[in-house]
């Protein structure tokens, strides 16, 4: 699909879904109740997506902790940004996006998706039809030791020990 078809679809055509739907059920429940609806999921999803987004930021730290890479969690913060900022336009056709975003399993299965999709074009596109290589030293180790590395580097305080002269 083309850029120019893509900002076309995203800021004209989602618009034109979101007032035909608004005026749709304007005209089944009316206009008060309506406004009422869109302000009501903006303030919930808003709640929901502050409690969710405190889960995923301890299960990243878990993840740094243990010495892994936080990489589905990275990916399921930024899906909760675009559900914050879709909960936050009003109407319902967003609502509805931003309120699909917020089912974890959901979030979880497309993260998942996503970096299997990457890996995959990476590992096509990249440096193995290229013929590329890359040296260099590999060590295995466990995760208990990947955090005693990482807690050794941390520790590490590196002082430099100089004076500053002002010459103006």
């Amino acid at each position: 699909m083309p850029p120019l078809f893509f900002f076309l679809l995203l800021f004209i055509g989602i618009p034109l879904v979101e007032i035909y739907l608004l005026i749709e059920v304007g005209g089944v429940i009316g206009a008060f109740p309506t406004v009422l609806m869109v302000v009501f999921t903006a303030v919930l999803g808003v709640t929901l997506i502050r409690i969710q987004g405190f889960s995923t930021l301890q299960k990243a730290q878990m993840n740094m902790n243990q010495g892994q890479l936080p990489a589905i969690e990275m990916l399921e913060g930024v899906m909760l940004f675009f559900a914050a900022i879709s909960l936050l336009m009003p109407g319902f056709f967003t609502d509805t996006i931003g309120f699909l975003l917020l089912i974890p399993p959901l979030r979880r299965w497309l993260a998942k998706q996503i970096i299997a999709s990457s890996l995959l074009r990476a590992q096509v596109s990249g440096f193995r039809t290229q013929g590329d290589y890359f040296e260099g030293e590999y060590e295995d180790l466990t995760p208990e030791q990947q955090h005693k590395r990482n807690q050794a580097r941390i520790r590490q305080v590196r002082i430099i020990d100089g004076k500053v002269e002002d010459k103006d």
